[in-house]
């Protein structure tokens, strides 16, 4: 395909803060691929590079965070030459691509959730998405439709299902002045904790929880958006212990 005009929308969830949502590549160095990285949505898009006259093409944008919060994200993607607007959840970015060139020339399939593994060192290092899409359109066409009525050729690789899988973890809301509290467990000389948090407060108590016999006790709390362990020792010379991360 050799396109002027490219109109691509979709929505996606996921738990993962990691993934290629579409990727599409062409023998004369042409690519589009947008995918997850650190729960960022990035767009990588090159319309030709020519080294003999020095363009280059090449074009990344990042846009969005926690995007690997399961809940639905919208995206829209539409481009006119060198001019790109990308929408995501309402919010639009506009801007234009390096090079000189107006046209996307895509030799090879286009592949949405992952990309094939083609020998290049970029297609190896990058996860496949996990998580769920839906309401797939690429320039008009109901991508979605077409895997489930399998009209794609060629045909969607690997196990597809049409329904989303909720994934099983039961999230806990702290309005700042409720907290939960577990009993201990006396007579045990290991203490481990582990757990997945987000907020947008910059301080904030995580964890707290006495030693017995009055040996001291451990704290684990945000700072100034930075997670801080505090662990105090009664009995020994050395008795605070500070990590910050």
């Amino acid at each position: 395909m050799k396109t002027l005009k490219d109109v691509i929308s979709l929505k996606f969830k996921t738990s993962e803060s990691e993934g290629v949502i579409f990727h599409g590549e062409g023998q004369q160095g042409d690519y589009i691929t947008l995918e997850l990285k650190k729960a960022k949505l990035v767009l990588n898009l090159n319309l030709g590079s020519n080294q003999l006259s020095s363009i280059y093409g090449h074009t990344s944008v990042m846009t969005g965070s926690l995007l690997d919060d399961h809940h639905w994200h919208s995206i829209i993607i539409e481009r006119h030459g060198r001019n790109i607007n990308l929408t995501l959840d309402r919010h639009m970015q506009h801007f234009r691509t390096n090079g000189e060139f107006d046209y996307l020339d895509l030799d090879y399939e286009i592949t949405f959730g992952g990309m094939p593994f083609s020998g290049k060192p970029s297609s190896n290092s990058r996860k496949n998405f996990k998580g769920c899409m839906e309401s797939i359109n690429y320039n008009g066409n109901n991508i979605t439709d077409l895997a489930k009525r399998k009209k794609l050729e060629p045909s969607n690789v690997g196990n597809l299902s049409f329904s989303c899988v909720e994934p099983h973890t039961v999230p806990v809301f702290f309005n700042a002045s409720s907290y939960l509290e577990v009993p201990g467990r006396p007579s045990q000389d290991l203490f481990s904790v582990s757990f997945l948090f987000r907020t947008w407060n910059p301080n904030g108590l995580l964890v707290f929880s006495n030693f017995a016999d009055d040996l001291g006790n451990v704290e684990i709390d945000i700072n100034e958006g930075k997670v801080s362990v505090h662990i105090n020792v009664t009995q020994v010379k050395k008795n605070r212990i500070d990590i910050s991360s």
